[in-house]
Order: C-alpha cells, then structure tokens, then sequence
C-alpha cells in the first residue's frame, strides 16, 4: 500500500517559540530526587515488614501463610528440596540454632474420615522410601503468578507428578524411622522443626498411605532472634526512608517545576481542532526501513531508561497537583507542562519503536515539541473540578480502563512441554496492539511499505491510550469520548460536525 504523503498525513503543530535550554541544575534535581524517592520507599517498606513480622512473632506465633488445598492422584504430596548449612553457626555471640527460625506446617484431609500424615526427613531416604511410588512435588508456591509474602488469601500450589503410571505403594508412613520430626492422626496435624543441616523434604500423606491425598494446609515461621531484634531494625529502616522519601519527592519536584517552566514558556496558545483537548499527531509519509525494527528495542534502550526515571517523576508531580488541585482548582503549570513533556517524549518513542513502528527517525532527547514526525499536545486548563480530582483517575475512567486494557492488556497463552524432569509450562502474553505492530513490521519486512490500514488502526488505539492518560493524570477534567479515532491526524471539528449530521 502507497504511503505518499497527503495533507492529511502531515501533523498539525501550533507555531510555538524557541524552546530554551534547561539548566542542567534542574536535571540533577531531578535525577537525585528520583533515586532517593525510590530509595525511600524501598527503606519504608522494608521497614514496614520488619516491624509487620516482629508483631507476628508476639507471643509465640508463627507468621504464616492462609490455608492452601493441595491434591494428588498419587500416595504422597512431597514439597520442594530444601537444603540448610549452619556450619560455622556456633560459639560465642552466635544465637542458637533454635533463635534463627522454626517452621510449624499444618495439614488437615479434605477427605471424609481420611487420617493424615505430616513429615520432615532426609531427602536421600525420603526419595528412597518413594522410589517408583506414585507422587506429587511441589514445585512452586505463587499468588496471581507471583511469589509473594505470607498473608495472602489466594495461594496457588503449582504441583508436578512424578511416576504417575508407577504401581508401587509405599508402607505406612508413621512406621517409617527416618523422620526427623512427623505427626499422625485425624483432623488437624501440626509438626514444629528447628532448622538443621542437611537436605531435606516435607511429605503429606494419608496415614494409612492409600491414595488420592487431599489436603488443605498452611506453614508458619518464626524467629526468637527478629522478635527481640526487629523492632529497632525495622524503626531505623522507617525513620530513614521517610527523611530519604521527604528529601527526594522535595529535590524532585524542584527539578520539575524548573524543566516545566521552561515548557510552559516555549509552548504556543492553544488550537482546538479535535474533539479532546488532548491532541496525538503523526506523519506516515516516510515508510520505516525493512530491516531495522528488528533492533529497535535495542536502540530505544536508553530512552527507556529516562522514561522509567520520568515515569516516577510524574507519579509524585501528579499526587503534589492533585493536593494543589483540592484547594485551588488549578493545576500548578510548571507540573503540568513538564507531565505533558513526558507524555509526549512516550509517545515519540513509542511511534518509533513497538506502538506504531512508523518512523526510523531516532526520538530526541527532549520534553519539547520539535520537528519529529509524532507529537502530543495539551491545553492548560485554567480551572478544574475540586471535587473530580478525588474520582476521576480510579472511579469514573473505570470504563476506559477496561476498554483500554482489551487493546493493549496481554492476553495469557500458555502451553506444557515435556521435559526430563517431568512436565513444565510456558507462557506468553499477547495484546491486540501488540499484534497489530507485529503485522505491520511482517508487512513492512515482506513488502518494503507501511500498511495504512493497519498503521491508521494502531495510531487510533494509542490516541484512546493518551487521552485516558491525560484524564487520569488529572490534566483535563472533559471525559474522553468513547470512540476510536484512527488515522494520523485528530479528527477537525469540521468532520466530527459531517459525522454526526450523517449519524442523524
């Protein structure tokens, strides 16, 4: 398909004046800001937990996870090899073993009047004792496919079958003598371990050894040393992430409003043209080479890394203007023009790279509007809705959300795969404009040449993606419309008035 340039094609920019230069001063605000912004909320976090897990240690409790149900079609549940090396833990001024931490698993059948078993031995002699039996190991435990802490209420067990076409059974487990500690019986079971040296395995079973094993349990761990010593630790690592916090969101929001002023000085009145005060612009009339998106994302590395800088830098300008907002009714100009500024230098390298694929023209490394073949623009408000700052970015662009998530939001593939140590999984998250770019680049590759049809269809999904961006960033008040607008080009008021009048 032809990629000539038309009038169309060629993006609409306001004239603006010079833009001038930023103090290098305002960057290293910003740069420092940013690291002990982030370094603070890293030590509050940390600090957090550490005083979290010491008041689970009062009085003995155990912090521990919520309960889990766990099932296999074999004689036995076995839990993922651990191995512990405590040499060197002994003398004087070393805790005792006992201090560092103690484990509590608990295990209660799902079965009906089914007797359960809980043990911890050596793996050597528990692998022995399940040589060609039936089993099941866990491999992982995750919540939302991610390892997390203890207290969530929606752990996944991920557990692998071993030998399931096996014909052994075991003998009954409690009449085993290589358990370093195990429990038997019906309802709830419950085991203590201190640790100790060696490699060892956690198995559940059904005390008689039948199977299929079901069972809903949980493990606990505790510390007599972070009992008396977390405290303090956790107090200090509070104390200071909040003065590193206070000092880098102040150093940050200098940096910002220096970089924001110059903006709001260089950027021409407002043009409204479209049907948002929110404007995404392109030019498509250079069709990008066959070969060099294959390297793009390396090329964009280091813009991915100041946009990763600027990301936590608009987080904390957004929070500052939405209190500035509640009392005043208007948005700070320096903040906003500097939140636009990394709005728009997103954009420029998302047309250049995996949101568009458009153009092999290398985004600048500015805040400001210039020549390149893609920009984004939006009008200063000069008042704005107390009262909608409070719901606009969470309640009421829930819509958008999810309507944005359809087109950009991965959606899961997955597959299994044979491998020696039994079976694994693979997957991989796809979005529609994920797909659409992947199309355009096979396109481009096969032919030389930018499909329109398919470029003017991922230029509309990222102007609904920037407009939402604009609402939720609380720069703008009006609604996005509810409608894909493609095209490289806003839509003028002149064809939004031939639409309607055609729509009625």
């Amino acid at each position: 398909m032809s990629t000539r340039m038309s009038p169309s094609d060629s993006p609409v920019t306001a004239p603006h004046s010079p833009f001038p230069p930023s103090r290098p001063g305002y960057w290293v605000a910003l740069i420092i800001g940013v690291i002990l912004a982030v370094l603070g909320l890293s030590l509050v976090a940390f600090g957090a937990s550490a005083l979290a897990f010491q008041n689970y240690q009062r009085d003995g409790e155990y912090a521990s996870t919520d309960l889990s149900t766990v099932q296999s079609t074999g004689h036995a549940i076995v839990g993922p090899p651990f191995n512990v090396n405590l040499s060197g833990m002994s003398g004087p001024g070393v805790p005792a073993v006992a201090d560092l931490a103690s484990f509590r698993i608990e295990a209660t059948s799902m079965l009906p009047d089914q007797e359960v078993f809980i043990g911890i031995g050596e793996s050597s002699r528990v692998s022995e004792y399940l040589a060609g039996v039936p089993h099941s190991e866990v491999r992982d435990v995750a919540y939302g496919g991610a390892r997390q802490w203890p207290g969530s209420r929606a752990w996944n067990v991920d557990a692998v079958d071993r030998f399931p076409d096996g014909h052994a059974t075991p003998a009954t487990p409690a009449d085993q003598d290589f358990w370093e500690v195990s429990a038997s019986g019906s309802g709830t079971q419950e085991i203590s371990w201190d640790l100790a040296s060696g490699d060892w395995l956690l198995v559940i079973m059904n005390a008689d050894a039948t199977r299929p094993v079901w069972v809903e349990g949980s493990v606990g761990v505790r510390s007599d040393l972070a009992a008396r010593d977390l405290g303090p630790l956790g107090t200090g690592l509070l104390l200071a992430g909040l003065v590193s916090l206070a000092l880098g969101v102040l150093l940050l929001l200098i940096g910002a409003t220096g970089l924001g002023r110059n903006l709001a000085a260089a950027t021409a009145p407002p043009v409204r043209r479209g049907p948002y005060p929110a404007r995404l612009d392109a030019d498509l009339s250079q069709a990008p080479s066959r070969w060099l998106w294959l390297v793009k994302w390396l090329l964009a590395i280091p813009h991915f890394f100041v946009l990763a800088l600027l990301g936590v830098s608009v987080l904390f300008t957004t929070i500052a203007a939405g209190v500035g907002i509640l009392f005043t009714g208007r948005y700070p100009k320096s903040w906003f023009f500097f939140t636009v500024g990394v709005l728009r230098w997103s954009w420029r390298v998302g047309f250049y790279s995996y949101s568009a694929l458009a153009t092999d023209r290398y985004p600048p490394f500015t805040l400001a509007s210039t020549d390149y073949p893609a920009d984004f623009r939006v009008d200063y408000p000069e008042r704005l809705s107390r009262g909608l700052v409070l719901v606009k970015w969470w309640l009421l662009a829930i819509p958008h959300y999810l309507i944005v998530g359809l087109f950009t939001g991965g959606t899961m593939v997955a597959w299994s795969y044979a491998a020696p140590a039994g079976m694994g999984r693979m997957s991989a998250s796809v979005s529609v404009l994920g797909l659409l770019v992947l199309f355009i680049a096979v396109v481009l590759l096969v032919t030389g040449r930018h499909h329109r049809g398919m470029a003017d269809f991922a230029l509309g999904i990222n102007r609904w993606v920037y407009r939402v961006n604009t609402y939720a960033l609380l720069l703008r008040d009006e609604y996005p419309p509810l409608r894909l607008d493609q095209g490289a080009q806003e839509p003028a008021e002149t064809q939004l008035a031939d639409r309607r009048e055609r729509s009625t």
